[in-house]
C-alpha cells in the first residue's frame, strides 16, 4: 500500500502514545487492556419496543429471502409469531397459516431491515447548525420524532446515534420509541458531542471539556442520565475554515480519560475523527466507533486491521459526497473553492476505505443525514458503497444488516432473516442484488415490519387465511 498512492499521513508520534507506554499497532494494548477485543465491561444496550402482540401471526408466501449469511437469495416462506420470525424456509402448512395474515411474495424479496450506523435524528434538515442550535427544544424534539420516523419510513430499523444536537434529545426519541409513543427505528442514544473550547465544530451543538476530570465528570453524567453512547469530536471538518479535516483537537491524556470513563460505565465511546492523529488516538485508547477515518495512515491502518474485530467505521461517504457536489453549484452558501477540498478529501477517503475492505476491516452505511442538502430519506450509502468503494451489493447490504446487528449490540436478534429474530423485516418491490438502488427510494418498499408490527402495507388489504379453502387457492394465487 504505497503511501504516494493514497495520500495518506504519517502520525506525528508513531512510536509513543505520549501517556509513557510503547505504541506497537499490530499488538496494540493500553493500561492492560486487549485492544483487538471489545473491552468486557460494556453492557447490552436494550432494545426493546414495547409495542406489539405475542400472538399475532405474519406470513409471507413464495418469496425471494434475502437472509444476510451471505447466502445467495432462494424461494420460501417466512413466519412471523409475535416480535420474532419463527420459521423461515419451509413451505408453510394450512393448519400453520390458520388465522395468519397473508403476504405472496409475486417476485418481491425478503430482507432484514437496515442500520443507519451514523444517524442523527435531532439533526432537522437545516443548512446550518447554528439553526439547529437556535430553535426552541419543544419544536426540536417534534422535528427528532419526524426524522426518527422517515428512518423507518425508509427501511431503517436499527440506528445508532451519532451524537445529539441537545444533550438529551437522542435519549427522548429513543425512550418514545421503546415506549410505543412514537414510530421509529430500534434507536441506540448518544450524548451531545465532546469537544475542548477551541476544537468545536459548532459551539451549540457541542459540550465543552478542557481537561481531565471535565471529560470524566462529563462521561459519567451523560452516562448516569442513560445514554449508549457518548462522543468525542476529535478533529475539524472540511466545512470550516479555522478547523480543517486533518487538524486534531484532543490532547492524548483526555481521549485515555474520556474512553476509560465511558467503558468504566459500560457504555461505548465514539470519535468523529477525519485526521489522522485522530485516528491513531481513537486506535490507541480504545474508542470503539471511529466516525469517518478519512486521512489515515498505513500506520493508523495496520492497527485499524490489528482491531478489526472489535473496532467499527462508519466513514458517512454521502457527506462528503454531497457536499462536494453542492459546492460545485455554488448552492447552500458553498464556495465554488469548497470543491477541490471536498474532493481531495473524498479520493483519499475511498482509498483508505477500499484498503480498509480489503483488510476485513468492519465498514457501515450511515452518512451524516439532516443538512438541507442531506436531508433525512435521501439515504443512499448503499448505492455509494457500491459505486465509489467496489462493494458488491451482496456486501452492501450485508454491511447494512448483519453488521447492523452487530454495531447494536444484537448479532444473534437483528439483521437476518433468521429463527429468533426480531422480525424486522422488508419485502422490496425487486431484487436489490440486481438493483442496490431499490433500496435508496422508500416507494420500492411494499411492506415494513417492525417488532412483528406492520408499519407500512401498500397492499389494500392483506389476506387473512381461514383454513376453509386450499392453500394453494386461498395464498398462492
Amino acid at each position: 500500500m504505497a503511501q504516494e498512492n493514497t495520500g495518506f499521513k504519517t502520525p506525528k508520534h508513531p512510536d509513543v502514545n505520549g501517556l509513557g507506554e510503547s505504541w506497537d499497532p499490530r499488538r496494540p494494548t493500553f493500561r492492560g487492556i486487549n485492544l483487538t477485543k471489545p473491552d468486557p465491561r460494556l453492557k447490552i444496550p436494550n432494545v426493546e419496543i414495547s409495542t406489539g402482540s405475542d400472538d399475532s401471526l405474519i406470513a409471507f408466501v413464495d418469496v425471494n429471502i434475502l437472509d444476510s449469511t451471505g447466502r445467495e437469495p432462494y424461494q420460501g416462506d417466512v413466519l412471523i409469531k409475535g416480535k420474532r420470525i419463527v420459521s423461515v424456509g419451509g413451505k408453510l402448512s394450512s393448519e400453520t397459516l390458520r388465522g395468519a395474515r397473508i403476504y405472496q411474495g409475486n417476485g418481491r424479496t425478503l430482507m432484514s431491515g437496515l442500520c443507519d450506523s451514523h444517524a442523527h435524528a435531532s439533526f432537522i434538515n437545516s443548512p446550518t447548525l447554528d439553526e439547529i442550535t437556535a430553535m426552541p427544544i419543544e419544536e426540536h424534539t417534534l422535528l427528532s420524532a419526524r426524522s426518527a420516523r422517515t428512518f423507518l419510513d425508509s427501511g431503517y430499523t436499527m440506528c445508532m446515534g451519532a451524537a445529539a444536537a441537545k444533550p438529551r434529545l437522542d435519549l427522548v426519541i429513543r425512550n418514545a420509541i421503546q415506549a410505543g409513543d412514537i414510530p421509529g427505528p430500534r434507536y441506540l442514544a448518544n450524548g451531545q458531542e465532546m469537544a475542548p473550547t477551541d476544537g468545536a465544530l459548532c459551539e451549540g451543538i457541542t459540550t465543552f471539556v478542557n481537561s481531565e476530570d471535565e471529560i470524566i465528570k462529563t462521561v459519567q453524567g451523560f452516562a448516569d442520565s442513560g445514554v449508549d453512547a457518548v462522543k468525542f469530536s476529535m478533529s475539524g471538518d472540511e466545512i470550516l475554515e479555522d478547523l480543517r479535516a486533518e487538524d486534531s483537537t484532543f490532547p492524548d491524556e483526555m481521549v485515555a480519560a474520556g474512553t476509560e470513563a465511558a467503558h468504566a460505565k459500560g457504555i461505548r465511546a465514539c470519535s468523529h475523527a477525519r485526521s489522522d492523529e485522530s485516528i491513531r488516538q481513537c486506535l490507541q485508547y480504545g474508542i470503539d466507533i471511529l466516525y469517518h477515518g478519512s486521512f489515515i495512515s498505513d500506520e493508523s491502518m495496520f492497527a485499524l486491521e490489528a482491531q478489526k474485530n472489535r473496532v467499527y467505521v462508519a466513514p458517512a461517504l454521502n457527506i462528503l459526497y454531497a457536499s462536494m457536489l453542492e459546492a460545485e453549484q455554488g448552492r447552500f452558501g458553498f464556495p465554488k473553492s469548497a470543491v477541490e477540498k471536498y474532493k481531495r478529501e473524498l479520493d483519499v477517503c475511498i482509498a483508505g476505505l477500499k484498503e480498509m475492505k480489503r483488510r476485513g476491516i468492519k465498514i457501515l452505511p450511515g452518512g451524516d443525514y439532516g443538512f438541507a442538502w442531506t436531508p433525512h430519506g435521501s439515504y443512499r450509502d448503499l448505492e455509494l458503497f457500491v459505486k465509489l468503494v467496489d462493494f458488491t451489493p451482496m456486501e452492501a447490504i450485508l454491511s447494512a444488516t448483519a453488521l447492523g446487528g452487530e454495531i447494536m449490540m444484537h448479532p444473534n436478534e437483528l439483521g437476518k432473516v433468521q429463527p429468533g429474530y426480531y422480525a424486522d423485516l422488508l419485502l422490496v418491490n425487486g431484487n436489490p442484488l440486481e438493483d442496490i438502488s431499490l433500496l435508496s427510494d422508500p416507494k420500492n418498499l411494499d411492506v415494513i415490519v417492525i417488532n412483528g408490527r406492520v408499519h407500512k402495507d401498500v397492499s389494500s388489504q392483506p389476506r387473512v387465511f381461514s383454513g376453509e379453502r386450499s392453500l394453494t387457492d386461498e395464498t398462492r394465487k
